[in-house]
């Protein structure tokens, strides 16, 4: 793992459900949202826990690669937004869902697109929070959030085993 990550933040399915409950909870207030726009491929879980919690049916997806494993790079749309959705008053009454929002740099990019949408993700971090409308949990620019879909049951050793900080 990079240097730069220097706590993990491991997430449970089970957890990651709550938490993806939780901010369709907080949204419920937010809207009404006439769609979703799930950022891919972090954001289709939560989109649709959000989506199903507040009855929307229409979901769009906007393909973006930044990651791999845990090196980011540049930002690469690989697929936009529909027009359809791009044409409607620049996303107002649509909501943007992604897991989290680590640097902003995805982000960016995404608001562009929809500059009067509402962005929001499961997990913040602090470089990144500014762009998002609503979020769940904040955690630490040094901290890497192992997503359900990222891990493998394995024996963890105990924390005061591991390498300090």
């Amino acid at each position: 793992m990079d240097e730069k990550w220097q706590k993990s933040f491991p997430v449970s399915w089970d957890q990651f459900h709550r938490d993806a409950r939780a901010l369709a909870w907080r949204l419920s207030a937010a809207g009404p949202f006439s769609a979703v726009v799930a950022i891919t491929r972090g954001g289709l879980v939560p989109a649709a826990v959000v989506a199903r919690e507040l009855g929307i049916r229409i979901i769009e997806t906007v393909c973006v690669a930044s990651y791999d494993y845990d090196k980011q790079g540049d930002v690469a749309v690989l697929k936009p937004v529909s027009l359809n959705f791009t044409a409607k008053d620049q996303g107002a009454g649509i909501l943007i869902v992604d897991d989290l929002v680590d640097t902003g740099a995805t982000a960016k990019v995404v608001r562009e697109m929809l500059p009067k949408a509402h962005f929001a993700t499961v997990y913040a971090k602090p470089a990144g929070r500014p762009l998002v409308d609503t979020f769940i949990t904040e955690v630490s620019q040094d901290t890497w959030i192992y997503l359900p879909w990222d891990m493998d049951l394995q024996f963890a050793a105990p924390i005061r085993e591991r390498a300090t900080v």
